[in-house]
């Protein structure tokens, strides 16, 4: 069947994209380099779980918008391997202690906390080992293999997604004192993954500095617009709709913008940042279609 994401009366066909970044994530899991067969078992897990693939798409919409022609879907596969690492770790019952993911249980429920601790660090280098082979394959020789490797770790890093998950968990400790910090936990957490999969797209097509940076200013928009419709679906909709456990935000008293501003005005805060992002777009035309449905797409889900 195939898939799309409806937005208003515009639709984005992605069963294409979502077809080629699940190969690519096989492929990678078949040519893993030798390790333990529970580690091994522990990142296909991980990384082959049922998902949306949003990450890797938005590598291929961003890579299309800024004149790509060619086959993205390996580097958009390293993406969802870093997303996938990052999820098992989320899921530990030192983090946000969650026994299902993706409506199956979570990593460290089939593999044990031990190994899916160890699996989620190996993903890291193994994503960059992914990202620069595919880089590598596209333009031999390339430059761009650098630049794209670095916007991965930055995203991945202390300014990003180990520094949001961090303050993230400080924030249940003073939650006080983590409303101020609230924008800059969801943007590195959740955004920084997301900003950084709308550049690489961007570098691996050959776009400018300029061109790169407003891919990366969409997405950080649409990163952060993500993240609120999510703490909102947390309280709003069921375990089953959405495939983890529901209401975890609020057990934990988390910070999250809902628990700050409330459910409607967390729900116009994320469309005025779509439209924000929109602006960043306006250079590529009708190329950008499918980032602007797919942002839509974003704040307009049920799950």
């Amino acid at each position: 069947m195939t898939e799309r994401f409806l937005a208003d009366d515009a639709a984005v066909d992605i069963g294409a994209d979502r077809s080629d970044i699940d190969a690519a994530i096989a492929a990678l899991c078949e040519s893993l380099p030798q390790m333990d067969d529970s580690l091994r078992a522990a990142v296909c897990y991980s990384l082959r779980g049922p998902g949306k693939r949003l990450r890797g798409i938005l590598v291929c919409a961003s890579y299309r918008a800024a004149g790509g022609g060619g086959d993205v879907s390996g580097l958009a596969a390293a993406v969802e391997m870093l997303h996938a690492y990052s999820l098992a770790h989320d899921d530990l019952p030192c983090m946000d202690n969650d026994d299902m993911r993706r409506g199956r249980p979570a990593t460290h429920r089939v593999s044990g906390v031990a190994v899916t601790v160890v699996a989620g660090a190996a993903m890291i280098p193994l994503a960059v080992r992914a990202a620069a082979q595919s880089v590598g394959n596209m333009h031999r020789g390339s430059s761009r293999v650098v630049p794209i490797v670095s916007a991965l770790m930055q995203a991945a890093g202390a300014r990003g997604m180990i520094g949001g998950q961090l303050q993230d968990l400080n924030a249940e400790a003073t939650p006080a004192d983590s409303v101020e910090g609230l924008e800059w936990i969801h943007r590195a957490k959740t955004g920084a993954l997301i900003a950084a999969a709308a550049r690489v797209g961007g570098i691996a097509a050959g776009a400018d500095d300029g061109a790169v940076q407003a891919l990366g200013s969409f997405g950080a928009d649409i990163g952060l617009a993500f993240q609120i419709v999510d703490d909102v679906l947390d309280v709003t909709q069921s375990s089953e709709q959405l495939g983890k456990t529901a209401g975890k935000d609020v057990a934990s008293d988390k910070a999250t913008w809902p628990a700050v501003y409330g459910i409607e005005q967390s729900r116009k805060d994320a469309q005025r940042l779509i439209a924000e992002a929109f602006s960043q777009l306006d250079q590529y035309g009708d190329r950008a279609d499918g980032l602007r449905t797919l942002a839509k797409y974003l704040v307009e889900r049920s799950h």
